[in-house]
């Protein structure tokens, strides 16, 4: 099992912000919150893994196209909670990649949204559960 992934970012503050208003809607809460790092750990350290954001110590553009990070996802029970945090990357102003939707090339029922942090990191979250709304 994963334990944590570290990623840098080239605002500390402006990726803390952002991250803060959406990982508690996958389950995630803030464990450390410094000037030099923040993360999120499951919530009442349940098992799986944590995310620690640091701010990058060199200046470079990101892309997903290029070697690195491709995308995160995160699962969650029910396509409802897809369309919630669809709704709040929206809000949030991030540009959406895949509106929620199913992706039968994945797997059976692999329903998902897609869409880009301030980073411009790729966001995923999916629900692989048969339900008949959507």
């Amino acid at each position: 099992m994963l334990r944590h992934i570290g990623v840098n970012v080239r605002d500390l503050v402006r990726a803390k912000s952002y991250y803060d208003e959406f990982m508690p809607f996958l389950g995630y809460e803030l464990h450390i919150s410094a000037a030099d790092q923040f993360a999120y750990r499951p919530i009442s350290d349940e098992h799986g893994s944590s995310f620690f954001f640091y701010p990058s110590l060199e200046e470079a553009t990101y892309s997903r196209h290029q070697p690195g990070l491709q995308h995160l996802a995160f699962m969650v029970d029910s396509r409802d909670e897809v369309h919630k945090i669809h709704a709040k990357a929206e809000a949030l102003g991030s540009e959406i990649i895949h509106p929620p939707r199913l992706f039968p090339e994945y797997r059976p029922y692999y329903y998902a949204t897609f869409w880009l942090d301030p980073e411009g990191f790729m966001l995923e979250v999916l629900c692989l559960r048969e339900e008949t709304n959507g």
